[in-house]
């Protein structure tokens, strides 16, 4: 790990959950175009895979969202590399999906879920504002049109993602007497492996549901299962996220949110003109979703 002063024109960015998916992506991005990159990972194999792809001088850093020593020794290193030249930016893209029925969720899971999408935003944003704020950086925290739209049996991630809309929200104001712009990415159907995590997830939560569980919403699931798969093959890649944190993280005028896929244009539509009983409807057509008998 680095330890001297970065020497980027370009400035330097933190990014976590960069192992895979949207953070690899916006990581190896934001490399080639000239940035220094502090790429969060769990592992060190994790981060030996990622710099092997870096074109520049990307530069792992360990880091687990949900452990307080974790991120303060992150936000010391990088603090040791860059200086009195703080940070360009800061991506706040680690997060996990915990599906299943609320009714029969594990609250465990549901504080997992929030620990690691909510308050781990919040502990990583506090550790590296410091540092932000000396180099009138930026923060972009990765949302979802989950955080607009609720669908069934994605209760816990969509909370989650509601609850990033407030807080980034919040932080853009009472972060803007320092210069230090707040944006969100909001995106649709991505092909990244959390979603495939978040299968296996609900693989060991429907093999611990108890009969009745299963006889209330096994239809029910089966149906979302398939809508998945087919949005599986119609996810668009994470460059496509990657795109828009850059423009957030250079533009002269960044956008307070983005909007990334059609999908995720027509369902913010859906969530302000639609009325609830309407969307409701909707959502459960798309879905295939049918009342029990």
């Amino acid at each position: 790990m680095a330890t001297k002063k970065s020497q980027s024109k370009k400035g330097t960015v933190v990014v976590t959950g960069a192992s895979t998916g949207i953070g690899r992506s916006c990581a190896l991005r934001l490399d080639r175009l000239g940035f220094q990159v502090f790429a969060g990972v769990r592992k060190d194999s994790d981060g030996k895979a990622l710099k092997q792809k870096a074109k520049g001088g990307l530069i792992p850093l360990l880091i687990d969202v949900t452990e307080e020593a974790s991120i303060t020794a992150a936000a010391q290193a990088v603090g040791n590399a860059v200086g009195e030249d703080g940070l360009a930016g800061l991506v706040n893209n680690a997060g996990i999906v915990v599906p299943g029925p609320l009714e029969f969720l594990p609250l465990a899971d549901l504080r997992s879920q929030i620990e690691v999408n909510v308050i781990g935003q919040i502990a990583v944003t506090q550790a590296f504002l410091p540092l932000l704020r000396k180099g009138r950086g930026r923060i972009v925290n990765i949302g979802s049109i989950g955080g607009r739209l609720s669908t069934p049996f994605l209760g816990a991630y969509n909370a989650s993602k509601f609850a990033m809309e407030a807080l980034t929200d919040s932080l853009r104001m009472e972060l803007k007497p320092w210069g230090i712009s707040v944006s969100i990415i909001e995106p649709g159907n991505i092909a990244t492996p959390m979603w495939e995590k978040g299968q296996g997830a609900a693989d060991v939560l429907l093999e611990k549901l108890t009969p009745e569980a299963h006889e209330l919403y096994d239809p029910a699931v089966g149906a979302l299962r398939e809508v998945a798969e087919k949005q599986a093959r119609e996810a668009i890649p994470p460059s496509a996220v990657a795109r828009a944190v850059v423009h957030a993280l250079t533009a002269e005028k960044p956008k307070t949110r983005y909007l990334v896929g059609s999908d995720a244009r027509l369902q913010a539509v859906v969530a302000r003109l639609v009325p609830d009983r309407m969307r409701d409807w909707l959502v459960a057509r798309e879905i295939g979703l049918t009342q029990p008998r």
